[in-house]
């Protein structure tokens, strides 16, 4: 049984085997109460992040020059009791924000780790990111756009306690030190954080502060266990498919089976007759369609009443999609002249001695998030609250604001633990939200007064879209007997994720979306003409974590090891030599993987065993992999994988290693049968994890993660794990086979 569940949305039967002794079990407090009991708890140094915008010099909050993403008051919260709790301005969905966040304010702050807690932020100006100056986790920014600022808003927290320590005392600052959560004065003096919390928070906040000696780390790169873990592994961590408000009802749409389709028809009547179910309303979805959303005091109901609903679609005038077809139109515009984005003469392609040619062909993918979407609106005339895993609350407010014909500071969003999202929980169209929002809207028409839960399904998920995008490329490669690349003739063909979008105009450039094209031809120096074809099919496409990386870093990486091995070279000595001394961190990250994998020891390999390696830098940061693979009943099986990750300062070692087998297992994922979303006639055909194919236990190989020891400011480590897993164990199975593979998932017939 699951700690603080809502057994009334089951089915009834199923609710009495999960509650028998539930009364004898503790009542976890009501978000609502808990917000309460904790705002009077005791004065703590930004108790309000609301304050954030509203500190002035005036009021000794803050100088003007302090932009609210500088300021404590909405970062920090000290109870009187020394607990710290840090608000992150991130979304945690499992990469580890809710953990290194917080290490990096209190390695500053010189806090008690014990007593440090965390804390989503919401759609506040504080919380934005402080180099975009926008509300976003994604792009693996988290911590290496924060790092300084968390540091810095660490340092002035601490500034601050110490100078209502020295007042409280009579003495100078500079007599005074602190040590985990205490200020220790001459005399053996000593006051708790949360002692001097209600005074600090009185005092100006600080424009400039010194920063700690890296050599003075106690908590930056030592390994961390994660402060989400315990509630997480034993079931009692809340996502935001858990938010329960008085009153709240729950919404499941219907929705159509090709995309932008309206609805011919609607008879309800089934559907209003099941018990718990409180309406059935018509709603606008995402990109013109039409719904149908069932309203009840719960998910059960609402599914059931959905299940009953006899609707006719109008598909008419919809473009249907078909992945079969829509391979035939990409090679077609793959032969046709286009914007290109590099342009080496090709001439030496007639006369090179060598000769490669390629096709490469990647599906649709779905984002296959853990917890599926949802989103809970309180609709009220003066300020609406929103409770959803947002990965850019911001937009999504402002996409509700739109919707409701309210102003965006009248809504408020509470960012909530998300179980994944991979990119999915932003679209530029803020889609789920606003749709949430549209059904709330109609709601409170029809008279229902009450917080409106919108509930996808797993099924609902993965068929409503968004995707990344199919793409094929192309390749022509002329080459000399020692490797030298003399022209390389490439071409893209697949939808831009930013038209149409806020990204628009930073990422489309001469007709090209740059997501779409990062990873290739860096770091090697080759001569390449890159042209790009972007098709507009009726689709929704987005970002999927590692973007553009995860088809580009498998191109380059399967086409240089072929050419490895055609000119007899080791794979391995032949990247080290287009490196040059140019790419160091791609050097020490692949020598690492290396080194740790006995790579090139033929005795450590069973029979039948083959190595594999790539090498790829996305987001900043670089990570080799070294596998062992073989084929068992021409099935690709992965063994062990070692990883050299090169991410410049590792704020928690941990975290890292975490984040690298987590996309490793994700990489590895696109790779097995059934690894693929596919349309018919506008329709996609996959539904759940029966027909989507996930790795599972029995997929899992062993792992190594070691980290190339750097001081230098971090780099993104969400994402760039995942690009090279692929191409490393399709570089196996090339050695294995004697065959190229060419497309994902695997196929070796």
């Amino acid at each position: 049984m699951l700690p603080n569940a809502d057994y009334s949305e089951m089915p009834r039967a199923l609710q009495r085997l999960l509650t028998r002794g539930k009364a004898d079990e503790s009542v976890a407090l009501p978000r609502r109460t808990f917000l309460k009991l904790t705002g009077v708890a005791g004065l703590a140094l930004g108790a309000f992040p609301y304050l954030a915008t509203a500190q002035t010099k005036d009021g000794g909050q803050a100088t003007s020059a302090l932009k609210p993403t500088q300021r404590p008051s909405a970062f920090v919260q000290i109870a009187p009791s020394g607990e710290v709790t840090v608000i992150v301005n991130r979304l945690e969905f499992g990469q580890g924000v809710q953990t290194a966040l917080p290490m990096i304010l209190a390695e500053e702050l010189d806090a008690d780790w014990s007593l440090v807690r965390s804390q989503h932020g919401s759609n506040d100006a504080a919380y934005v990111d402080p180099l975009f100056g926008i509300h976003l986790t994604g792009g693996s920014h988290s911590v290496k756009n924060s790092f300084t600022q968390y540091r810095e808003l660490g340092a002035r927290a601490r500034a601050m306690l110490l100078r209502a320590a020295a007042a409280r005392w009579n003495l100078q600052v500079t007599s005074l030190r602190t040590h985990a959560g205490k200020v220790l004065g001459p005399g053996g003096r000593k006051l708790g954080y949360g002692e001097l919390a209600e005074a600090a928070m009185a005092l100006p906040v600080p424009e400039k502060v010194a920063l700690k000696d890296p050599k003075d780390f106690r908590l930056i790169g030592h390994p961390t266990s994660r402060l989400d873990a315990r509630a997480k592994s034993s079931g009692r961590q809340n996502f935001g498919i858990d938010v329960h408000l008085p009153g709240q009802l729950t919404a499941v749409v219907a929705r159509p089976p090709v995309f932008g389709a309206r609805l011919a028809s609607v008879d309800d009547a089934a559907a209003r007759a099941i018990k718990g179910v409180k309406t059935v309303l018509r709603v606008p979805l995402d990109r013109g369609a039409e719904g149908v959303a069932v309203i009840a005091d719960g998910y059960w109901p609402a599914k059931q009443g959905r299940d009953a609903l006899k609707i006719q679609w109008d598909t008419a005038s919809a473009e249907k999609a078909d992945s079969e077809r829509l391979l035939v139109e990409y090679r077609e515009l793959a032969g046709r002249p286009g914007p290109r984005q590099f342009d080496a003469d090709m001439a030496p392609l007639a006369t090179a001695p060598r000769q490669l040619e390629a096709e490469f062909v990647f599906p649709y993918l779905a984002h296959a998030a853990m917890e599926p979407l949802n989103c809970t609106v309180a609709l009220a005339d003066e300020r609406t609250e929103l409770w959803t895993g947002s990965q850019c609350p911001g937009l999504d407010g402002a996409a509700a604001a739109r919707v409701l014909g309210m102003k965006p500071e009248q809504i408020v969003v509470h960012v909530q633990m998300a179980g994944g999202g991979f990119g999915r929980r932003f679209s530029s169209s803020s889609d789920f939200v606003a749709e949430s929002c549209e059904i709330a809207k109609a709601a409170r028409a029809a008279g229902l007064n009450a917080p409106v839960r919108t509930l996808w399904s797993r099924e609902d998920d993965m068929r409503g879209g968004y995707y990344r995008p199919m793409h094929l490329h192309r390749a022509r490669i002329g080459f000399d007997e020692r490797g030298k690349v003399l022209a390389w003739d490439h071409v893209i063909v697949g939808q831009s994720i930013t038209t149409g979008s806020v990204f628009e105009q930073f990422q489309v450039k001469n007709g090209i979306d740059a997501t779409a094209t990062e990873g290739m031809r860096d770091p090697y120096a080759l001569p390449m003409r890159l042209t790009v074809h972007h098709p507009k099919p009726n689709v929704p496409v987005l970002w999927w974590r590692s973007v553009g990386s995860t088809h580009t870093g498998f191109v380059m990486e399967t086409l240089i090891d072929e050419i490895a091995r055609s000119t007899k070279q080791d794979p391995v000595a032949y990247r080290m030599q287009l490196f040059g001394d140019k790419h160091p961190r791609h050097r020490d990250a692949l020598q690492l993987a290396v080194d740790r994998s006995g790579y090139g020891n033929q005795h450590r390999l069973p029979a039948g065993h083959a190595w594999g390696v790539a090498v790829h830098e996305s987001f900043d940061s670089v990570v080799a992999y070294v596998v062992e693979a073989s084929v068992r009943n021409d099935t690709p099986v992965l063994h062990r994988v070692t990883a050299g990750v090169h991410c410049n300062l590792a704020v928690n070692p941990l975290t890292v290693e975490a984040q690298v087998q987590g996309a490793a297992v994700m990489g590895l994922s696109m790779c097995l049968t059934g690894g693929a979303i596919t349309l018919k006639d506008g329709e996609v055909q996959q539904s759940n994890f029966g027909e989507f194919t996930v790795a599972r236990m029995t997929d899992i190989p062993e792992f190594e993660v070691h980290i190339v020891p750097s001081a230098e400011p971090p780099t993104g480590m969400g994402e760039p794990g995942l690009p090279p897993l692929a191409p490393a164990f399709a570089n196996a199975i090339a050695q294995l086979t004697g065959k190229p593979l060419r497309q994902l998932p695997f196929s070796l017939a």
